[in-house]
């Protein structure tokens, strides 16, 4: 029992660097940035008047305590502010907080901010929110919690902030890293028990499904034999990610698989930012080893190099 314990306690508790730290950051920086800009012209509208009101109405069946939009628009109606002022003011603060964690700069505070404001924006607009917004919730829930700063950020060269133990970093990258493996095997297993990735059916749904079809339905149709190899191919590659991704001889094809898989998912349905988020999410929880030993080989090509 007491081997036992041990072994658990090295593996939730590994020793680590902070590089996946650096990639997470900077990649929701990223992706925070992009997602407010996308939004720029439309957020007032989407997020405002009778259709907030009801997605938040139907959020209340819930709990009364999720956080909203409509939470602040009442602290501004308080101080006389116009609900267009106040989600203008959100606006500006999601985005400076992308920016701000973009940069490393007041990392901790960033970090929530964007948390905060993009939960409130994804539980008022339920209507219009997708995947994109609860991985987004997901990633940036990690990183607020996470031992920032990290060594590249504003915050460790200016306020000479420096992170906590390694045990610490090793220990969020795990967690990370045991989420993703249940999200993508569950996902994989619910597409495994319909027979729609099997033919292809479901994929053929998803490529003509508005607002998702980009591609022309007549490129669609001259591809359709494609479809069945796709659906096996996602089924089997999400069912075995949790198995194939712990190895290093196989965690290599994994990864490069599954970003493979978002790319075209980007590509093929315009859902560019989910794409985006989900690569930062497996590069940051998988990727940091690869890319550090990758970078160890070129610069010291003549010794061999042991993971």
């Amino acid at each position: 029992m007491e081997t036992f314990r041990t072994r658990l306690l090295e593996f939730l508790f590994p020793p680590g660097t902070d590089s996946w730290l650096v990639i997470l950051r900077v990649g929701l920086g990223l992706e925070v940035t992009l997602y407010s800009l996308s939004l720029r012209n439309d957020w007032v509208y989407l997020l405002s008047g009778t259709t907030r009101q009801l997605a938040e109405g139907l959020l209340s069946l819930d709990s009364h305590f999720v956080p909203r939009l409509g939470w602040l628009v009442a602290v501004g109606a308080h101080v006389g502010l116009h609900e267009k002022t106040v989600l203008s003011v959100v606006w500006i603060c999601f985005f400076v907080s992308g920016f701000g964690l973009l940069m490393g700069l007041a990392s901790r505070f960033s970090a929530v901010l964007a948390w905060l404001l993009h939960l409130c924006a994804a539980k008022s607009g339920g209507f219009v929110s997708y995947g994109v917004d609860n991985f987004m919730t997901i990633a940036l829930f990690y990183l607020m919690l996470s031992p920032l700063p990290d060594r590249y950020s504003l915050d460790w060269r200016l306020r000479e902030l420096r992170p906590q133990n390694p045990q610490l970093l090793g220990f969020w990258r795990r967690v990370l890293q045991l989420h993703l493996c249940f999200i993508y095997f569950f996902s994989g297993l619910t597409k495994c028990l319909g027979s729609g990735w099997w033919n292809g059916s479901s994929v053929w749904r998803a490529l003509i499904r508005p607002p998702f079809n980009v591609i022309d339905p007549e490129v669609l149709v001259s591809w359709r034999y494609l479809f069945p190899v796709a659906g096996i191919f996602i089924c089997l590659l999400e069912i075995g990610y949790p198995f194939f991704i712990w190895y290093d001889k196989t965690r290599k094809i994994w990864l490069i698989g599954i970003c493979a898989m978002h790319v075209g998912i980007g590509l093929s349905m315009g859902m560019y930012l989910f794409a985006f988020v989900m690569i930062v999410l497996n590069v940051a929880a998988f990727g940091a080893a690869l890319i550090r030993l990758a970078r160890h080989r070129v610069s010291c090509p003549t010794q061999e190099v042991v993971s």
